[in-house]
């Protein structure tokens, strides 16, 4: 079976935009392959954000690709949803850092264990962080921002601040929608099994 990196890049080749090999060539400077998806959460662990990323792809393929059959006004082409799905969270890249913590053992013995902290370096905040990374190598179209922007739906902080921009993205750009949806399911779903 094709290692977790392999398939990542297989479903890249649907990118070909001007751009898109300097941010492939970029990601592969950076922690992205080896990061967790999170601290504590969904796929704390080595590979866990590259493995994240293809699971919101193939979440995100899977929901377009039923809408496209049951909606012939919506279309999205694979390469959008390989930008969105693979991309989104690229705000995570050299992100998450090591420390360590003193926890007793199963023999009552004090020993340090290692966790996953926030290293955070560059702070301008998440789905917003995923497309100025982005865009620093190639073009988004609006509809990409939007998805991108706002895959972490009413989570996002400022939403829960009192901004309403979520809401309004969602009623124009029904792609942000099904972003969003994908990565709660590969989030609760396909990696609350793992």
């Amino acid at each position: 079976m094709p290692t977790i990196k392999e398939q990542f890049l297989e479903a890249y080749g649907n990118i070909t935009r001007a751009g898109s090999r300097e941010l492939l060539a970029w990601l592969e400077s950076t922690d992205f392959y080896t990061a967790p998806a999170s601290t504590r959460f969904h796929l704390s662990r080595d590979g866990g954000l590259a493995e994240h990323s293809l699971h919101v792809f193939q979440r995100l393929r899977e929901l377009c690709n039923a809408e496209m059959e049951r909606n012939p006004m919506f279309a999205v082409s694979t390469e959008s949803i390989a930008i969105i799905g693979l991309l989104h969270d690229v705000c995570k890249t050299n992100f998450y850092k090591i420390d360590y913590r003193n926890v007793k053992n199963a023999a009552g013995v004090w020993e340090k264990v290692p966790y996953y902290t926030v290293g955070d370096d560059f702070p301008m905040g998440h789905g917003e962080k995923s497309l100025y990374l982005i865009s620093r190598y190639m073009q988004l179209s609006d509809e990409e921002a939007m998805a991108i922007r706002w895959h972490m739906g009413f989570s996002d902080n400022t939403f829960r601040g009192g901004d309403q921009s979520v809401g309004n993205a969602f009623d124009k750009y029904p792609l942000a929608v099904f972003a969003h949806v994908a990565d709660v399911l590969a989030a609760h779903v396909d990696e609350a099994k793992i």
